[in-house]
């Protein structure tokens, strides 16, 4: 059962991470995502029996145990027991990744505690069936169903995925900022500087623009000056339009992603989906 959920938890991950996210103006599914997605798939596949046992040992039958025992001394329900523990053993592994390795502890203590619950609802199923039969399962008596249980788990998130993204449920929103909200100081990389002041008026230091040759290495050109920026849109996003006075390279689209907390400006250079993409943050 450790192993069941694997793939199907897998999947949620790569969802969350490609499709919930700002691609930048390149897609979900670019050449790149493509590859890593098949390179993971690949490496799944070889280390899901051993990833599903370290799961197993350090997390499922510790929890078996802790169930068992509470079970013996305090009353209630067997299987009640067994979730109880999962949650309990998932807080305290949350809690050791939170001081260790400084990761969210909430979101952490219910990954594990989710990925904890079919496994330990499924050891309780097998041995109620083997105390009504009076025979233990098989190997093939537990992989078969769980090989179903696999297959029903990654077939439910392939079908809510796709219907999640056609919805645009999980699709990713950029921040609907209001020209006074764009007015400011960004700075990206290398001592880029964009100033929008609230006038129209824009200032550049070491900022790329389009220099309208996709195949220039690089594709774009560095300038520094004066200029006029405006709202504006590309590819469906809300931007920024940049447009300097010396005619210094050519007016770029600054558009619009990052979240409504953290929002940023970006552009993407040369090739639309494999092109160099520069960033810029709230100074």
């Amino acid at each position: 059962m450790c192993a069941a959920q694997l793939p199907a938890a897998a999947l949620i991950w790569w969802i969350g991470t490609y499709v919930g996210y700002d691609d930048y103006a390149a897609g979900p599914f670019g050449p790149y995502v493509v590859i890593a997605a098949v390179f993971l798939l690949g490496m799944a596949v070889l280390a899901l029996p051993f990833v599903a046992l370290a799961h197993a040992v350090v997390h499922i039958v510790p929890a078996d145990h802790l169930a068992r025992l509470a079970a013996r001394h305090v009353r209630g329900p067997v299987w009640a027991w067994h979730l109880v523990s999962v949650v309990a053993l998932g807080a305290l592994g949350a809690g050791l990744a939170a001081v260790l390795w400084d990761m969210p502890f909430t979101s952490t203590a219910l990954i594990l505690a989710a990925l904890g619950v079919l496994p330990v609802l499924g050891l309780a199923y097998f041995r109620r069936l083997t105390r009504i039969t009076g025979r233990a399962r098989g190997f093939w008596g537990v992989w078969a169903p769980s090989l179903s249980a696999c297959t029903a788990l990654f077939l439910l998130v392939v079908v809510g995925g796709m219907l999640g993204t056609v919805t645009g449920v999980l699709g990713y929103e950029p921040p609907v900022l209001s020209a006074r909200q764009l007015a400011g100081v960004w700075r990206g990389t290398e001592g880029a500087v964009l100033r929008l002041d609230p006038g129209g008026r824009a200032e550049l230091t070491g900022l790329p623009t389009e220099s309208g040759d996709w195949s220039a290495d690089p594709p774009y050109a560095v300038c520094e000056g004066a200029g006029r920026w405006s709202p504006g849109e590309e590819g469906g996003r809300d931007a920024v339009v940049v447009r300097l006075d010396d005619g210094c390279g050519q007016g770029t689209y600054w558009m619009i992603g990052g979240s409504e907390r953290e929002p940023e400006l970006f552009a993407r250079f040369g090739d639309p989906d494999a092109g160099e993409v520069w960033i810029l943050v709230r100074g």
